[in-house]
């Protein structure tokens, strides 16, 4: 069993309040769980409003399939386009 975990980091900078950037996140943590079978939250940055920190996670058989989902991700992210990308981190967990 493999366990892959994502730490991104989003830039808002068109975001002016905490409200607006609940309202990005949510749509993002929406779009990704409907296309990708993964577990996502914000994990860090609650209180500044033009960063935020997503956590993703996925289980799975094999360390390749984990991979290409979470970096599909990644992509689905950037392709939405109300989010810039900072830096992102990829971790796995082998049992």
């Amino acid at each position: 069993m493999v366990v892959g975990v994502l730490r991104l980091e989003l830039l808002l900078p068109e975001n002016h309040s905490l409200k607006g950037k609940r309202s990005v996140l949510r749509t993002i943590k929406a779009r990704v769980q409907n296309k990708f079978n993964v577990s996502i939250a914000e994990c860090e940055e609650h209180d500044l409003w033009q960063r935020a920190v997503l956590g993703v996670s996925q289980v799975g058989a094999d360390r390749e399939h984990v991979d290409s989902c979470l970096r599909h991700v990644v992509s689905f992210i950037e392709e939405l386009g109300v989010a810039e990308l900072g830096a992102e981190r990829l971790e796995f967990l082998h049992y």
